[in-house]
């Protein structure tokens, strides 16, 4: 496999799914689609959050994984064969930490909101 086919296969493939994550968000907790962890799925709040955080830094990081990965296929003398999956896994990893701070920053354990400072 060509190093092109290879980054439109894993991230454009990443990125495409972001696509339609943002176009069509889950709308209810359910165990198929969405982020799910035990406290997303405590309540239809933090399923909502969650998910509209994730899927923001999933469209961004993807596409930063996908023209990273074309800039990785382009310079290619020979095959490329991790480096593309290592942006795909490090895109997934940095959306998850990321998001995993909003909630624990907005909701307890229990799923209740946290006050706000001020």
């Amino acid at each position: 496999m060509d190093a092109f086919t290879y980054v439109l296969t894993t991230n454009g493939l990443l990125f495409f799914v972001s696509i339609l994550f943002w176009k069509f968000p889950p709308k209810k907790i359910n165990k198929l689609y969405g982020y799910r962890t035990y406290r997303t799925m405590q309540n239809n709040e933090i399923w909502n959050f969650a998910n509209a955080t994730f899927n923001k830094n999933l469209i961004v990081y993807a596409g930063i994984s996908f023209l990273a990965g074309l800039l990785f296929a382009s310079l290619a003398k020979g095959a490329i064969s991790w480096e593309p999956m290592v942006l795909v896994m490090l895109t997934l990893v940095v959306c998850i930490i990321k998001t995993e701070k909003s909630i624990s920053e907005l909701y307890d354990d229990e799923g209740k909101k946290l006050k706000t400072k001020r």
